[in-house]
């Protein structure tokens, strides 16, 4: 059984991590989502990313607690790192990465989501949260990292320290999610989640600035300011010198729709 499904539909390829009944990620899954991300990266097929997890109850309810419980010390933390190192991986693929929240979406689960560009999830299909605290350890896979760049750091701190759980709706408020959907079953949010995905591939947008423009997001803000404007201006030349930006100028000049093909 693969750990982390992988189907492509039109242009967007669906990674579901599949261990139930709580998704739970070992050493095994994440090498397999590394494989699959980088398989991504190479498939010109794909232009976008779904991240979602198996069934209707969870999207991934963090690490394997019984692999944690019987690990040595140093293969917690050699697990730790290569978790990092993979979703690094995700963050730095130039292509658009959305979480699709299927289920409870706790500990490392929040934190594989946190890697991803965007969180749309299910309403009223489960919790969200970085409870590690009452196990007596912290968020170990980026978590206290990127919750503090998304949402600042007295309200990471405070969610972190009180280890509480939340809704969709309040993910949202609290800007962990971007999108909570009502939907009537499961297959029907994803088949949103996909559309969603859809939207930002060709023909209707230029899949190749999508890119782009999440790479200089993601690596420019963690430069200096200067540093990161130098790397806006390299991913610019090179998008200047792509068939979409001819086509995307022409369009705009000849006043009519441009019909983009990622190159």
């Amino acid at each position: 059984m693969a750990l982390v499904e992988c189907e492509t539909r039109s242009r967007v390829a669906v990674l579901t991590l599949n261990d139930p009944p709580v998704n739970g990620y070992t050493h095994e899954m994440m090498k397999e989502l590394d494989a699959a991300i980088l398989a991504c990266r190479f498939d010109d097929a794909v232009q976008a990313i779904v991240v979602t997890g198996h069934g209707e109850k969870f999207f991934c309810a963090g690490a394997n607690i019984n692999m944690l419980k019987t690990a040595a010390p140093s293969f917690k933390y050699q697990f730790c790192l290569h978790a990092n190192e993979t979703l690094l991986r995700l963050e730095h693929t130039p292509k658009l990465v959305i979480a699709a929240l299927n289920g409870h979406t706790v500990g490392g689960g929040l934190e594989i989501a946190l890697a991803c560009d965007l969180r749309v999830a299910r309403r009223g299909a489960g919790k969200v949260g970085l409870p590690e605290v009452a196990l007596g350890v912290l968020p170990g896979t980026g978590g206290t990292q990127r919750l503090a760049r998304l949402v600042g750091k007295p309200r990471a701190i405070k969610l972190m320290c009180e280890g509480t759980t939340f809704d969709f709706d309040t993910a949202l408020a609290y800007g962990l999610v971007d999108e909570v959907w009502q939907t009537e079953t499961h297959a029907a949010f994803l088949d949103r989640a996909i559309a969603y995905a859809q939207g930002f591939t060709t023909p209707g947008r230029a899949s190749l600035a999508v890119g782009r423009i999440k790479r200089a997001v993601q690596t420019g803000m963690e430069m200096g300011l200067e540093q990161g404007l130098a790397f806006e201006r390299e991913l610019q030349a090179e998008l200047f010198a792509s068939e979409d930006a001819r086509e995307g100028i022409a369009a705009y000049v000849e006043k009519r729709k441009a019909s983009f093909q990622g190159k």
